[in-house]
């Protein structure tokens, strides 16, 4: 074999250099091409652990690669399956032991505010005489606890009789009759108490009509059709369509709008089989007005039509359906947390990377900040000082990680997209430090986001484009009061009735804030 290699070899020497050129050649070809397999295979990886955290939820961060797989090859498993082993590994090397004496927090006491209704439990007949003497025992005082009870739900007819009153010396004429008090829906069958719990059964307490419905004949024996049900629930959204204007005006007047949209089912004739889309667009104020606007798609124009003629400050992701917003009326502000979701995607999927650790350290230093700033209340006059002062180093600081790290890693992992991301959008984020009226990240437009994302997990989809329309004015009333520590019940009591009456200019002094 030896002989027959040799054999082969070219005599010529120019020959022999061409082959090993050759070879050398083939060589680097296949580095290069092992090189950008190896990549590939690490941002499958990368995407497949995504896929896997995003599928069985936080606790699977503590979990191994040979502990995903597991789970994977078992279709039945279960979140709590989930949770139990990744808390499996630290209960074994540190299982908690009891401390002795160990404080522990003392039994919450029951509110003031809620009436005392006493139960009298007296003794039996033997305990009322003495054993030794026979003399009946005085009674001198009471062993006292408490528990939270309640009322089920009753139901009844409200019969409503108007006084009617006639002169006896003007007979068929001069007859008088008591005014009706004003009411929600002054011609239904409902009263407005049965009509609020109906509206924020569903809109503040995510509960779907047909479960309504199934309660309603449950506990009260009462049979309720559920197109009465949405017709009630129409009509109350179409009376709090005059109040979303007036409180429009008043976020508008803030010069400061905070947006966000989150999709949800939408029953189509277009789409037979299947829902389409639809998109809930928030525009909120941190402290004030939060109002929702209904649209069958994401586009541009729903942005550009809802902010016409708004100046002033506009908070918001990454979302391109924001650039084509008026630059000279509205500043944009980007969103710290969204910069902040990124890198920490990809610390999930590289722990051992330090790149993304230090990025989220440095973040951190500027949510340290706010906190402090927020703990001491200070004016945004001082926070915009105090942000020129102290925060703006640390973006420096920031932007020039972003750089550095780019650098070094492949433009399709997920830390590269993360730096790619923050330096797209650091135009729009750096803004927050010039003005200290504003808010470091986009968080309180999307925790009053929130409760769609959960309503819309029950009851799964809107019927149609015009119950959309109606809906959002509800849920805008709804999330601003809870945003302004408003009892929505008392609110709405207050102001539905005889609503659709009122003069328009009476409007701006019936929103949350008024």
């Amino acid at each position: 074999m030896a002989d027959t290699a040799k054999n082969t070899l070219p005599t010529n020497v120019g020959e022999l250099q061409r082959r090993v050129s050759s070879l050398e050649d083939q060589d680097i070809s296949l580095r290069v091409e092992n090189l950008s397999l190896r990549n590939e295979i690490k941002m499958l990886r990368e995407e497949r652990r995504l896929w896997f955290l995003e599928k069985y939820g936080p606790k699977s961060e503590k979990l191994s690669e040979d502990q995903l797989n597991l789970f994977q090859g078992e279709p039945s498993v279960h979140q709590q399956e989930i949770e139990n082993e990744a808390e499996l590994p630290e209960e074994e090397k540190s299982p908690k032991v009891p401390t002795k004496g160990k404080k522990r927090p003392g039994r919450t006491l029951l509110p003031d505010h809620l009436p005392r209704v006493e139960e009298i439990i007296p003794c039996d007949a033997d305990q009322c005489s003495c054993a030794r003497c026979g003399e009946e025992k005085a009674v001198i005082g009471y062993d006292t606890s408490e528990q939270l009870d309640v009322e089920p739900a009753k139901y009844f007819v409200k019969v409503t009789k108007r006084e009617k009153r006639s002169c006896s010396k003007c007979p068929g004429k001069g007859i008088s009759s008591a005014p009706l008090p004003p009411r929600i829906l002054p011609k239904g069958k409902f009263s407005d108490r049965v009509i609020l719990d109906i509206v924020l059964g569903k809109y503040r307490d995510h509960l779907p009509l047909h479960r309504q419905q199934g309660i309603l004949l449950a506990e009260a024996g009462i049979e309720v059709s559920r197109s009465t049900l949405c017709n009630q629930i129409t009509q109350v959204g179409s009376l709090c369509q005059s109040i979303n204007a007036a409180m429009k005006k008043e976020l508008f007047s803030t010069g400061y709008v905070q947006a966000d949209e989150t999709p949800v089912g939408l029953q189509s004739k277009e789409t037979k089989g299947r829902n389409a889309l639809g998109w809930f667009w928030e525009y909120s104020h941190p402290k004030g007005p939060v109002l929702f606007e209904f649209k069958k798609s994401r586009g541009r124009e729903g942005p550009l039509k809802y902010l016409e003629g708004y100046k002033g400050l506009l908070q918001s992701d990454g979302y391109a359906g924001y650039n084509k917003l008026s630059e000279k009326d509205i500043i944009r502000i980007g969103c710290m947390a969204h910069v902040r979701r990124k890198f920490e995607a990809a610390r999930k999927l590289a722990p051992e990377d330090p790149h993304p650790r230090e990025i989220l350290k440095i973040i951190s230093k500027l949510y340290a900040l706010e906190k402090q700033w927020r703990e001491h209340g200070l004016t945004s006059e001082a926070r915009q000082e105090q942000r020129a002062l102290h925060s703006q180093p640390i973006m420096d600081e920031l932007k020039a990680k972003f750089i550095a790290t780019r650098k070094r890693v492949l433009p399709a992992s997920a830390l590269g997209k993360a730096c790619d991301y923050g330096m797209n959008q650091w135009i729009h984020v750096e803004n927050y430090v010039k003005h200290g009226q504003v808010e470091i990240d986009n968080n309180w437009c999307e925790n009053a986001i929130r409760p769609i994302a959960i309503g819309r997990k029950n009851w799964l989809h809107i019927g149609s484009r015009e119950a959309g329309e109606r809906i959002a004015p509800i849920i805008s009333i709804i999330e601003t009061c809870r945003r302004m520590g408003i009892n929505v019940r008392n609110y709405f009591a207050d102001v539905l009735p005889g609503l659709g009456e009122r003069p328009q200019s009476d409007l701006a002094n019936l929103t949350p804030a008024a």
